[in-house]
């Protein structure tokens, strides 16, 4: 990978099954947050940091690492 280019997100499907294997639902991981029972699910979609650092922690990673595109660093 050149200098300018940045890997891949996890497509939502990827992201769904792995929080699957570990036996959590994206629904759990809202409320367990004390959010609305779908509320996790909009970083699926979109940039959100707070839900994006709940599904990472979930699956033990860094939001970085789910979706590079949104964290990626900006270089001049």
């Amino acid at each position: 990978m050149t200098r300018n280019e940045v890997a891949e997100d996890w497509h939502p499907g990827i992201i769904v099954g792995r929080i699957r294997e570990k036996g959590l639902t994206l629904r759990a991981l809202s409320l367990a947050a004390g959010l609305g029972k779908d509320t996790v699910k909009n970083s699926l979609y979109r940039k959100w940091p707070k839900g994006d650092k709940i599904i990472a922690d979930a699956l033990g990673v860094s939001p970085a690492e789910i979706w590079p595109s949104r964290y990626a660093r900006k270089v001049k």
